[in-house]
């Protein structure tokens, strides 16, 4: 996927999962903002009521979203004939759009009411959804492959000491440049610092890597280099400085994301528990919905 269709590709889950929020919060807004006692009076009560044509229509729909969307990036991930079809970010994208927009879909089938049983259900989603955006950070900052495999310390220490070469044969000559570029470049400053720490000094970084990033930038315009070379040291400097820092992480960042499964799984099994005893109770009442 060439990086055009690739931007398209988000761009319409973003754009799909905004158009369903707003327009099912247009079409139903009178009913939700009526009290539970005088919806019942509403025109739009019997479409919209979690058993209703819409309301139990969403509630099918965001949970085959829901299932859809853990069940294909489980099987991708885990089997290897599949292994080499599409890559894992296209799969881990996809499945965030469906566990996203799923669970839209579930809050408005419950029209915005839930209690007993299927509260803990849908309060397990929420965690769900935000322990998901969560991982999807601490996921994008552990280097991987084009394929999306995990890369291996060696192999980092290898790609970075390519592009260092790269950048010190273009900035050898300006001493101060160079200077900055290297303070910003070492795997050492992040060294035997705990959780807390890495994380304080992590989130002042990006605004100091900004600032060094336009300073390098403004220094390299100066060089006597052709443009394209000029294009190809600002872009080989900016990709080692956030390397060094992702190697200097590593180890902080695959702890956090081994303790984002240990939270994560749990509430999704919940989640997924409680909602086949739901619809397995509403088919025995004899909600069948359209079928």
């Amino acid at each position: 996927m060439n990086p055009r269709i690739h931007k398209i590709y988000v761009g319409s889950f973003f754009v799909i999962g905004i158009l369903v929020t707003v327009m099912l919060g247009i079409y139903g807004i009178g009913y939700y903002n009526t009290s539970v006692e005088e919806r019942v009076f509403n025109i739009h009560h019997t479409a919209l009521k979690p058993s209703g044509l819409l309301g139990h229509g969403f509630g099918i729909i965001g949970s085959l979203m829901m299932i859809v969307g853990v069940a294909i990036y489980m099987i991708r991930k885990r089997i290897r004939r599949l292994m080499n079809f599409g890559l894992l970010k296209h799969w881990l994208e996809l499945h965030i759009f469906l566990c996203t927009v799923g669970p839209i879909f579930v809050l408005y089938h419950t029209a915005f009411k839930f209690g007993g049983i299927v509260s803990v259900s849908f309060w397990s989603m929420v965690l769900v959804v935000l322990s998901g955006v969560a991982g999807r950070f601490i996921y994008l900052r552990i280097p991987r492959s084009i394929q999306g495999q995990e890369l291996d310390m060696q192999e980092l220490l290898d790609k970075k000491e390519e592009l260092s070469g790269t950048v010190r044969r273009m900035l050898s000559e300006d001493v101060m440049a160079f200077s900055q570029y290297q303070s910003f470049t070492s795997t050492e400053r992040y060294k035997n610092l705990n959780l807390f720490s890495a994380t304080i000094l992590y989130l002042k970084d990006v605004f100091e890597i900004r600032k060094l990033t336009a300073a390098l930038q403004k220094r390299i315009r100066h060089l006597d280099l052709i443009r394209a070379e000029k294009k190809e040291v600002f872009e080989a400097a900016k990709e080692e400085i956030i390397l060094a820092r992702r190697i200097g992480l590593l180890r902080t960042f695959q702890k956090l994301f081994h303790y984002w499964h240990i939270a994560h799984l749990p509430f999704a099994i919940a989640m997924f528990v409680i909602m086949f005893i739901h619809v397995g109770v509403t088919i025995v009442f004899g909600y069948k919905w359209i079928f």
